[in-house]
């Protein structure tokens, strides 16, 4: 299968949504087709449609969508646009309670911006209060991670079926040497998920131990991989040589019991059957297993572009938000490392009491 398919659906999608909206936002849509992937685009049309839902409810007075206008948005203020962001905390959709977390909103209204940034460069508006609100404040969640006894847990449920039910059982023993490898896979090398579906049997060097991967943004990039990950993906080499994929689905390395390239959907369900019995109080993702490949990773080499190169980050920043804390600890750590006078007994005074009075009263 052409590795082009998800983002051929996603595509397919885009256009099939446009006709729910007025003319000028199939004109904005295709003026950024060349700065953005499909998904981008389609989640665009998803909060686009979300905001000028809420126009029409709260704001203007318009039947549909279809009858919104740019003049309509150049009239919208920063308080419109605030009001908006207060509305999506708690409201009604379809007889459904949704609500949203400053990260949720911060991407509504990325796509608002991009909406009159567009057309504010075409001179089509004048008006900009989207660009005015301040991006909501995203608190930095922990990183969720397996530790070293939860990863060997994990791996041998995979591996020997342990724990897991009758029926579960039934089908891991068809499916145990994929599975071994695809779990593998991540926690050796921090894949994202839809990097790892669209392996092909040629994306993988054996004798160099590597393979080639789309990586997010659509840039292919070159894994290297360890002994474990290749005695994992040799196993299952050998049971996947043996299966007759459907037709389009030939090439895939990873197939599914349909003998189709599994999802990201059907890889998102698998690592939740193996972690929820490996780790129960933690909701472990096909990401987190990356988070707990670039934990490891960082915590032995503490070089943050290393980390950075290997999961494949353009920005080491991204990087480094997220490992932030543990960034911490390797500066803590070197802090005790140089030794200026060569001895570790070395008592520092004790703190005076007019400093200590200082700091209870900042407390």
């Amino acid at each position: 299968m052409n590795k082009d398919i998800t983002n051929k659906e996603v595509l397919q999608r885009v256009r099939d949504s446009l006709h729910d909206f007025p003319m000028f936002i199939g004109e904005f849509i295709r003026g950024i087709a060349n700065i953005t992937e499909p998904l981008t685009r389609l989640n665009y049309l998803q909060d686009i449609k979300n905001f000028f839902n809420f126009l029409i409810k709260e704001r203007i007075q318009k039947d549909s969508l279809m009858d919104i206008t740019l003049d309509d948005l150049n009239t919208l203020t920063v308080t419109d646009i605030e009001i908006y962001l207060e509305y999506l905390s708690l409201y009604n959709s379809n007889e459904r309670e949704l609500s949203n977390a400053n990260s949720a909103k911060s991407r509504k209204l990325a796509a608002i911006r991009s909406l009159y940034k567009y057309f504010l460069r075409k001179n089509r508006l004048t008006n900009n209060p989207a660009g005015i609100i301040e991006t909501p404040k995203i608190h930095e969640k922990p990183i969720i991670r397996l530790n070293m006894d939860e990863i060997t847990e994990m791996l041998s449920i995979v591996e020997n079926g342990d724990k897991l039910t009758k029926g579960q059982k039934k089908y891991h023993a068809y499916t145990v040497s994929r599975d071994l490898a695809l779990i593998t896979l991540f926690l050796g090398t921090g894949l994202r998920v839809s990097e790892l579906v669209n392996i092909d049997f040629d994306d993988i060097d054996f004798e160099n131990d590597q393979l080639l991967v789309l990586r997010k943004g659509g840039n292919q990039d070159i894994v290297v991989f360890g002994e474990e990950v290749r005695y994992a993906l040799l196993s299952y080499l050998t049971e996947r040589e043996k299966m007759i994929p459907l037709e389009g689905h030939e090439t895939a390395f990873f197939l599914s019991m349909q003998r189709r390239r599994m999802s990201v959907r059907s890889v998102e369900l698998l690592v939740k059957k193996y972690a929820s019995l490996a780790a129960p109080l933690k909701k472990i993702s096909p990401h987190k297993l990356r988070s707990t490949f670039g934990t490891m990773l960082y915590e032995e080499t503490g070089d943050i572009y290393l980390v950075a190169g290997v999961l494949g980050h353009k920005d080491v920043n991204t990087t480094r938000k997220h490992y932030a804390a543990l960034d911490m600890e390797h500066k803590r750590k070197a802090a005790d490392v140089i030794k200026l006078r060569g001895s570790n007994n070395i008592q520092p005074p004790p703190l005076t009491s007019s400093y200590q009075d200082e700091n209870t009263e900042d407390k």
